[in-house]
C-alpha cells in the first residue's frame, strides 16, 4: 500500500492560509481520490486558526470543566490562550485535563447517567480533530448510515426507515437493545 503525505510540515505550517473550510475540503478531496492510502501526517491541520473558528463555533453555554474556565472566560484573552495551547501542543505538553463527572437523571428511570465534562481547551482540540478525521472518514461510509455523522441525525435516520416500511414490502420490524453484563 503506498503512502500518501497530505502536506510535508510540522505544526505550523498552516497550509498557505487557506481557511479551514477549504483545508478541510482538500484532506476530504484527497482521502476520496486515494482510497486505503495512509494519511501519515494531520498535526499540522491543528493550528492557531483552527482552534480560534472552534471556539467562536463551539455552544457558549456549555457546562465547564474542571477548571472552571467557560466561553467568555477563555474568550477574553483569546489569541494568548490559544498560543499558549499551540506552544504546549508543538513541544509534545498538551494533556487533556482530568473529566468533570457529573450524573443527570436518566429518562424514563430512576437511575442516574454518568456524564463526563472536558475543559474548554480540551473541547477546542477534540473539535478540530474531529472534523479533521471527518474530512478523512466520511466518504467511507454508506449513505445508509447516520450515526455521529456530521450534518445527519436521528431523525434522518426516521425518515429513511419510515419511507423503506410505507414503500416496500416489509413483513417485520425488529427492535432490540443490546446490554452487556458484566461478571464481578
Amino acid at each position: 500500500m503506498t503512502q500518501w503525505r497530505p502536506q510535508e510540515g510540522d505544526m505550523d505550517h498552516t497550509g498557505g492560509g487557506e481557511g479551514m473550510g477549504t483545508e478541510l475540503e482538500r484532506i476530504a478531496e484527497m482521502a476520496r481520490k486515494h482510497p486505503g492510502e495512509k494519511l501519515t501526517t494531520l498535526a499540522h491541520h491543528i493550528n492557531e486558526e483552527a482552534l480560534k473558528e472552534c471556539h467562536h463555533d463551539m455552544d457558549r453555554q456549555k457546562a465547564v470543566g474542571v477548571d472552571g474556565v467557560n466561553w467568555e472566560t477563555y474568550e477574553q484573552d483569546l489569541q494568548a490562550n490559544v498560543d499558549r495551547l499551540m506552544q504546549r501542543m508543538r513541544k509534545g505538553a498538551y494533556r487533556p485535563q482530568p473529566v468533570r463527572r457529573v450524573y443527570i437523571p436518566k429518562a424514563g428511570s430512576d437511575k442516574m447517567r454518568p456524564l463526563g465534562i472536558p475543559c474548554h481547551e480540551d473541547k477546542l482540540v477534540q473539535m478540530q480533530v474531529s472534523r479533521i478525521l471527518d474530512a478523512v472518514y466520511e466518504q467511507e461510509f454508506l449513505d445508509c448510515s447516520f450515526g455521529f455523522r456530521p450534518n445527519r441525525n436521528c431523525h434522518d435516520a426516521l425518515k429513511v426507515l419510515n419511507h423503506v416500511i410505507e414503500k416496500r414490502h416489509i413483513k417485520y420490524v425488529v427492535d432490540a437493545d443490546i446490554k452487556v453484563i458484566t461478571r464481578k
